[in-house]
């Protein structure tokens, strides 16, 4: 377990980091891992709110709600009829009864959720989960059911004792666990039920070759963290800890394991994967999650993700504006490209991985060959 001293409060942790070294207690120890969690955003903000055009999502007929639209309520009233309904997970809650609303899939080290619900039901709570667990919103979009939380640190990583409880004030100033994490959420809509898959982005301070200073640098994505959030989840929205526990660690996993093979040459960039369009679907959606490509779009029916992608090896000049171009909100000269990912199935075991550009043509240039290995490499297998 490592943590540093942020360099402002250098001094006045001297007399304190002997102490503090002595204990790390397991803070929450769920799943029987050692994926301890307490986060606290490093983004302040107000405590979240649900208007009621992200609780409806009704800028895209999809995730429209039968019954009427909420357009011309005010907030207030529409406050008070969502009050006036069963709580999720409720006994009288048609939402998620019994714990059965609820299931856990696993493919390989892939998990996620399959609700009983449809996703304009079940967004909101997502939200509300995330607020809970220490987060702010970076940004959401019910449209295409995607939200990200902004970057949070894990406190449970600092070690703690009882001087850390008697100063804890104190302590939050001085010490800083040295990681980042931050979870993007997606929904997806199958056959009437809501499929939900989360991924986090993991950042570690780290020093410089000549030791000098501290730079940012990407960490792996654990999928037991994953797995852990997915609990916490399922707790949330009304299942008895112990059952999501179990349910979470003893999903069966698919038997046989995915074979992502790139192929990558002047006439053809794509991927092949040895199974059927269902799996490459989820498979692929989950690699474009944890690139953290930006997703406008997507649909099943034609195996398509639209994503936007600015690729930074292109040669183009990205430029980071002087204090001048700041001030008057000047642009960089590069801007992300609209491309789209389609998965395409090749008989019924067997799917390949495209990349198109905005017209639907398929690209054969470097550009392509780059999403194709950086999408090969996020991908789960």
């Amino acid at each position: 377990m490592n943590f540093t001293l942020k360099p402002t409060a250098l001094m006045m942790a001297a007399g304190l980091s002997l102490t503090l070294l002595s204990g790390c207690s397991a803070l929450n120890q769920f799943m029987g891992t050692e994926e301890s969690v307490d986060y606290k955003s490093t983004v302040t903000g107000d405590p979240l709110s649900i208007p009621p055009d992200l609780t409806q999502a009704n800028r895209d007929a999809r995730f429209q709600a039968p019954g009427g639209n909420t357009g011309a309520l005010s907030y207030s009233q529409f406050a008070q009829a969502q009050n006036a309904q069963p709580a999720i997970g409720s006994a009288t809650s048609n939402v998620l009864p019994e714990q059965s609303g609820i299931q856990v899939m696993r493919d390989g080290d892939l998990r996620w959720l399959v609700i009983d619900q449809p996703a304009e039901k079940v967004y909101p709570h997502i939200l509300e989960f995330w607020n809970n667990q220490g987060f702010t919103i970076h940004s959401d979009d019910p449209r295409v059911g995607v939200m990200l939380t902004d970057w949070a640190e894990n406190r449970a990583k600092i070690p703690d004792s009882w001087i850390r409880t008697l100063l804890s004030s104190v302590v939050d100033q001085v010490f800083d666990s040295g990681e980042r994490e931050r979870f993007r959420t997606r929904l997806e809509r199958v056959n009437g039920k809501t499929e939900i898959y989360i991924s986090h982005q993991h950042m570690v301070e780290t020093p410089t070759t000549d030791g000098a200073a501290f730079k940012w640098v990407h960490g792996k994505e654990d999928p037991g963290l994953n797995a852990v959030m997915l609990a916490r989840l399922m707790v949330f929205l009304g299942t008895d800890l112990e059952h999501a526990q179990a349910q979470v660690a003893q999903a069966e996993t698919h038997d046989t394991p995915a074979l992502i093979q790139v192929q990558d040459d002047a006439s053809q960039r794509q991927l092949v994967l040895n199974e059927g369009f269902d799996r490459a679907w989820r498979r692929v959606g989950v690699g474009i999650d944890s690139a953290g490509f930006s997703v406008e779009d997507r649909d099943r029916s034609s195996g398509e993700y639209y994503i936007r992608y600015l690729d930074a090896d292109s040669g183009e000049k990205i430029e980071q504006p002087n204090i001048i171009g700041r001030l008057f909100r000047a642009r960089n000269t590069a801007e992300a490209q609209r491309l789209r990912v389609r998965v395409m199935a090749q008989g019924g075991n067997a799917s390949i991985v495209q990349v198109l550009d905005e017209n639907g043509q398929v690209l054969n240039t470097p550009t392509a060959g780059r999403i194709i290995n950086v999408l090969s490499t996020n991908m789960p297998h």
